[in-house]
């Protein structure tokens, strides 16, 4: 990795519109870092880039090509679902809470077992440099709860009119589909176009995301993030499930 910049506190990510593949044998890895230095994660997702790496790695930033990426008006809302969507909204025992408790959240997704996955990628560290980007109103979480208690939800970031899906969980069947459903019905409400779902997964394609090329999705986000001129109130409840029925 001899080609792939190793980061201080204060030096700044190489532009992957610029610097695509800095080692050809590792293709999309970007930078790497001894730690997730303070500013440098709102840094990373203003450029199009992400952290994803292990327990005793360095910090690994990533800008995949071909990038996976949610067009919230395509969300696939199958009749299945839409069932699914019309018994919550009846249920009074189930509700959409955003923002209340965003580490409960991370620390669902984190601690979730997965089919074909072994452990997590989101270490301590990550945790920690998630909650800065919360508390800097840049993060926020939709959890779906049942008579107070968590069955499932996501996370994500935004910037401008951007928005970065991280991971999702589910204690309950459909919970997930649920949390993403509302973000998608927010987004298109808020002429939000893209969701970022960072890699290719089944899961995510059912869902109607696709893969774009890297160069098309970076020069969206270019523009995307620096759209800060109208102010954007991230406030919902289950009502905005609605909008796919």
């Amino acid at each position: 990795m001899s080609n792939i910049s190793w980061l201080g506190a204060k030096d700044p990510f190489p532009n992957p519109l610029v610097v695509a593949d800095p080692d050809s044998s590792v293709p999309g890895l970007i930078a790497v870092s001894q730690q997730i230095y303070p500013g440098q994660l709102e840094s990373a997702y203003k450029l199009g880039i992400f952290p994803w790496y292990s327990d005793n790695q360095p910090v690994l930033w990533w800008s995949p090509d071909p990038r996976m990426v949610l067009k919230a008006s395509t969300f696939k809302c199958s009749s299945s679902l839409q069932k699914t969507i019309n018994q919550f909204l009846d249920d009074q025992n189930k509700q959409i809470v955003l923002d209340q408790d965003f580490g409960a959240v991370l620390r669902a997704c984190a601690t979730i077992e997965r089919k074909h996955q072994d452990g997590t990628w989101i270490t301590h560290e990550i945790a920690s440099a998630y909650e800065a980007l919360f508390q800097g109103g840049h993060a926020h979480s939709i959890a779906v709860v049942e008579n107070g208690a968590l069955i499932g939800g996501l996370y994500c970031v935004s910037f401008g009119e951007m928005v970065f899906g991280e991971s999702m969980f589910s204690r309950k069947p459909n919970a997930s589909k649920i949390a993403l459903a509302a973000l998608c019905a927010w987004c298109i409400r808020n002429q939000i176009e893209w969701i970022d779902c960072q890699q290719e997964t089944e899961h995510l394609k059912s869902l109607g995301a696709r893969p774009i090329s890297r160069r098309q999705f970076l020069e969206h986000v270019q523009f995307a993030v620096n759209q800060t001129n109208i102010t954007r109130t991230w406030n919902f409840n289950k009502d905005i499930l609605r909008f796919w029925l």
